[in-house]
């Protein structure tokens, strides 16, 4: 199992940064404590991808904070990004693994208490839980788990969890509280005027929750 910290697990969306860069946002919001970053961009050209990738890995490297990319296997093997996020309409996880190694993080959505059973027994290194609640980010998803989908799968799985969806400074504190074991923002970091504070007011709401 390979070592990393879920607490505050920050996913890009440029749409959403008011015209800042993904280099200006990961950077302050490292600052402000978040712990992981997922490159999660849906309308760029791969090359676009891949260029942004490089450039999110020479920030995020000599800081020790693990790189995800999200769907492209393509684009974290040329940057040798840290791991890679898939759901459950990508790639395959068998291959995914075979394909990156035993060293890489790779990282399950999972939309339903069912897929979360489903998948206990794969060697994933996280799931995502999906979304917890409604969110204007992702419009292609299930019926939200809500606080008690959370504390469901919490009682079973033996993954570690990031939840996301809808997730914010106001209720952080009972998503840690119902058993994830971090919390993935997009909006509530993304898009607020100081990434860097926002992401130490999270952060300070996840330690008092624990």
């Amino acid at each position: 199992m390979n070592k990393f910290d879920l607490s505050l697990y920050l996913v890009t969306d440029q749409s959403l940064s008011k015209g800042r860069s993904h280099e200006y946002i990961v950077e302050e919001a490292v600052k402000g404590g978040v712990t992981m970053v997922q490159l999660r961009e849906k309308d760029i050209s791969s090359r676009e991808f891949y260029e942004l990738a490089k450039a999110l890995k020479l920030v995020l490297k000599p800081l020790n904070i693990p790189l995800i990319i999200n769907d492209r296997l393509d684009i974290a093997l040329a940057v040798d990004a840290d791991g890679l996020h898939i759901g459950q309409s990508d790639l395959p996880y068998s291959i995914a693994r075979k394909l990156l190694g035993k060293d890489k993080i790779i990282g399950l959505s999972v939309e339903t208490i069912e897929q979360a059973r489903e998948v206990n027994n794969v060697d994933v290194d996280y799931i995502g839980l999906s979304p917890v609640f409604s969110t204007n980010t992702k419009l292609d998803i299930n019926t939200p788990l809500e606080l008690s989908g959370i504390k469901e799968i919490a009682g079973f799985t033996k993954h570690k969890t990031v939840a996301i969806g809808g997730i914010n400074s106001l209720n952080a504190e009972s998503v840690i509280a119902s058993g994830a074991d971090g919390i993935a923002v997009v909006s509530a970091i993304v898009s607020q005027e100081n990434p860097q504070e926002a992401a130490f007011n999270l952060k300070t709401i996840i330690r008092k929750a624990r």
